[in-house]
């Protein structure tokens, strides 16, 4: 018996993308409210939906552990919850509506919810939990009222309207967190997923929550515009820890932002040479942020891999982004990994209000001339509460989400279409990641052309 059971939303097997990929993460936030909740003194359970068919899955957990409340805990630090998608929503949905045939009392928690409160309260969830989950849930469970609980988002049964509590503040002791409740996960499938597909395992953790920085377009639900990160000494030993648990050959630092501070970096460096704790690792940053003496120091902590939102090779449409870099900012940090050894890899993004061809081709010359190890291509995707949201808002269908996190659909008037997008990405995959043989390279680009002249902007997939 447990008194919680929590889960996700993430089914690998309903993302074709991520199939194709297969590059598993565990559920880092649910296991980190779960040791949450624990080390109340609260009992948990946790049926994890990654791998197994859900609804049928989820049943059986119900019948195992007779639980009294159900949390459906995003996962608030991978980019799959962030992007919204329907399939995710629609299992969330599912989990509630089985959750109160049993009796039984249905949270949620993550972005999604976070920005479209009433339509998962009417799909059947008791209340939201808005923001940083962990102190929230652990308030509402210990007091089990409503009322006075930041962070909380509730109908009111004497109006029907929706009540929103004052926002929690996030938390700025980082420290004070339990490591994730690993024993809770059978970590068996991720490990033979990522042996399968790829020849080694890799983990997952967080060294800090929010990022500062102000791009128009990315939604921050859970943190805002807030960053605060855990002492270089417990993220060293807790990459120690995972070392010796669980023996990954390699890491992912899921945090929005890694390396944001230069001292930080180079403290974290010397404890990661100091506990013997270095595993080679990838992690996700900024252009502006790789400097020399940053590359030198992620090199000493074990950084293999770093993604950084290059976006675009227009300084028009960085601009219009509020992005914050210049162009040479990418190339410069490309020059500084290489240097040391670490694979560079960019996040582009076409499709942005006001680019045109032009931009586009100055983005293709960028990657050219940089030769990145790798991209991944997106289109501009608006969500709530963004104010790139609000500029194509009279645009927008009814529920501008992506089924799956390949959609890649356009969700206002560009200046291309859907098919012209994802004809771009296909052919700048290929080119970049050298997939295919240069008549098959040609065969893309001349369709990218094709789109290109032959699509109206008004005309979609």
């Amino acid at each position: 018996m447990a008194e919680v059971l929590l889960t996700h939303s993430n089914h690998l097997f309903a993302d074709p993308k991520q199939v194709e990929k297969m590059q598993p993460y565990p559920p880092l936030q649910t296991l980190l409210a779960a040791a949450a909740l624990r080390n109340a003194g609260i009992s948990v359970a946790l049926f994890d939906p990654t791998f197994h068919p859900p609804i049928p899955g989820f049943d059986r957990a119900l019948a195992r552990h007779t639980p009294r409340y159900v949390v459906v805990c995003e996962d608030d630090f991978n980019f799959l919850s962030k992007m919204c998608l329907l399939h995710n929503r629609e299992l969330a949905f599912r989990f509630a509506a089985a959750a109160r045939r049993a009796g039984l009392t249905p949270i949620v928690h993550g972005s999604d919810s976070s920005d479209h409160v009433h339509e998962f309260l009417a799909a059947g969830f008791d209340c939201v939990l808005t923001g940083e989950v962990e102190s929230s849930l652990l308030q509402f469970l210990q007091t089990r009222t409503y009322s006075g609980i930041p962070g909380l988002a509730y109908f009111n049964s004497s109006t029907g309207a929706v009540t929103y509590n004052p926002p929690r503040a996030p938390r700025t002791d980082l420290d004070s967190l339990p490591l994730p409740a690993w024993d809770l996960l059978d970590l068996a499938p991720y490990r033979d997923a990522w042996l399968a597909a790829h020849g080694y395992f890799s983990l997952n953790l967080v060294s800090s929550r929010g990022c500062p920085y102000r791009c128009n377009w990315c939604a921050k639900p859970i943190y805002g515009d807030t960053y605060h990160a855990r002492s270089p000494q417990s993220v060293a030993a807790e990459i120690r820890e995972l070392k010796t648990r669980f023996a990954p050959d390699h890491l992912w630092f899921a945090d929005d932002i890694f390396a944001l501070s230069a001292r930080w970096t180079e403290a974290f460096a010397a404890e990661v040479e100091r506990l013997d704790a270095r595993v080679p690792f990838k992690m996700q940053s900024r252009c502006d942020l790789m400097t020399r003496p940053t590359a030198a120091a992620l090199r000493r902590a074990g950084c293999a891999e770093v993604w950084m939102g290059a976006e675009s090779g227009s300084q028009k449409i960085l601009d219009a982004m509020d992005k914050g870099v210049r162009v040479e900012h990418i190339a410069e940090a490309r020059r500084n990994l290489r240097r040391h050894g670490i694979r560079a890899c960019f996040f582009l993004q076409f499709g942005y209000p006001g680019e045109t061809w032009e931009d586009i081709e100055l983005t293709l010359h960028m990657v050219r001339q940089t030769q990145p190890d790798d991209i991944g291509v997106s289109v501009s995707y608006p969500l709530p509460r963004t104010r790139f949201y609000n500029i194509v808002a009279a645009e927008l269908h009814e529920d501008p989400h992506w089924r799956d996190s390949g959609d890649l659909a356009m969700m206002f008037h560009g200046t291309y279409s859907t098919p012209f997008y994802r004809a771009l990405a296909d052919a700048l995959h290929a080119e970049v990641r050298r997939t295919v043989s240069p008549a098959a390279l040609a065969h893309l680009w001349e369709r990218v052309h094709q789109l290109k002249t032959s699509l109206t902007p008004a005309e979609v997939a």
